[in-house]
């Protein structure tokens, strides 16, 4: 099945419904050549969208990214990259876990720096920011689009209160408006964007990009037998989220799960993905990969989207209640 693009929100920007992110595997799992091959097999599947941050390994994996892109020479105009802002790569007061204004303006520069790109795309606030008022970061973040940094500016894992809260800022003071969200989403977390989001996206036309559709490997049934080597939940400081994940009842759904993937006669985590993608309020689902060939695997769950008839959602649903 070729790729299905679809608009961001109410945006003219078309995202591929798939498109490739960087979370944990560059600079930890992937240098700079694995990463050409990657994004090389993503666009060759008709991905356009680059996803980043500047905490994945502290700058690194933006750095790894923006020289892959060199490395490429594909025309600036064909792709879109973000990037996001939040957690901060340096240790100190308005240096970390903030979105006042004095970090926005500073942080932004050293991120195209990394990429060696004049603007981004889609600038993401990574975290909201209890600390700061919502107005601040607002008006921080339509100056940075407004200077020509970033195209499109949104959030992420912003509660919907806060969301609006920002838009309306926004719209009151004629400022770039919030366009996207990237939150998690995937078979075994469905609440925030099927509920929560419900009238963000039907109000506003709000944007929604997600990530993990996988469960950081967990909806592939790699971790039925436990946790191999090499894995993402084999790194070290991510044993938080093995002990999050790996539980007996999320482990059983996934069991059951593999009984309908099966029986479509795809792989796993082809379905997982396909499921996510078929939500018509998602524009795109966000793959990671460490590998070509696992990357190659989830781009195949285009070809799993036709097969989800309400039969088989209605199986999904009765595995994820068992």
């Amino acid at each position: 099945m070729p790729m299905e693009y679809r608009r961001l929100g109410r945006s003219g920007l078309k995202l591929s419904v798939l498109s490739f992110g960087s979370w944990v595997t560059f600079g930890e799992q992937v240098d700079r050549d694995l990463a050409m091959e990657c994004l090389s097999t993503a666009r060759d599947a008709g991905v356009n969208f680059f996803d980043n941050a500047e905490a994945y390994a502290g700058g690194e994996s933006e750095r790894i990214m923006g020289q892959a892109l060199a490395e490429l020479g594909w025309d600036r105009d064909t792709y879109v990259v973000s990037t996001k802002l939040f957690w901060g790569i340096k240790e100190g007061v308005n240096l970390e876990n903030t979105l006042n204004r004095k970090y926005l303006l500073s942080a932004i520069d050293p991120c195209l720096e990394r990429f060696g790109l004049d603007f981004v795309d889609l600038l993401y606030c990574h975290r909201p920011d209890p600390d700061t008022p919502i107005e601040e970061t607002v008006w921080a973040m339509s100056d940075i689009v407004a200077a020509g940094k970033a195209l499109y500016w949104g959030t992420s894992e912003w509660s919907a209160d806060e969301i609006r809260a920002a838009w309306d800022i926004a719209d009151r003071h004629h400022l770039h408006k919030p366009v996207m969200e990237q939150s998690q989403y995937h078979l075994l977390e469905r609440r925030r964007v099927e509920q929560e989001y419900t009238r963000l996206v039907e109000d506003l036309g709000y944007g929604l990009t997600t990530w993990s559709p996988l469960a950081s490997g967990l909806l592939t049934g790699k971790y039925n037998d436990g946790v191999p080597e090499g894995t993402r939940l084999s790194l070290e400081g991510y044993e938080w989220l093995r002990d999050l994940l790996t539980t007996d009842a999320a482990l059983g759904k996934v069991r059951s799960l593999q009984a309908v993937a099966d029986d479509l006669g795809c792989r796993l985590g082809q379905l997982a993905i396909a499921w996510v993608a078929r939500n018509p309020r998602v524009c795109s689902v966000i793959l990671g990969a460490s590998k070509v060939s696992q990357l190659e695997e989830n781009l195949g769950a285009l070809d799993v989207l036709p097969l989800l008839t309400d039969d088989v959602l209605a199986r999904i649903d009765e595995a994820l209640a068992a």
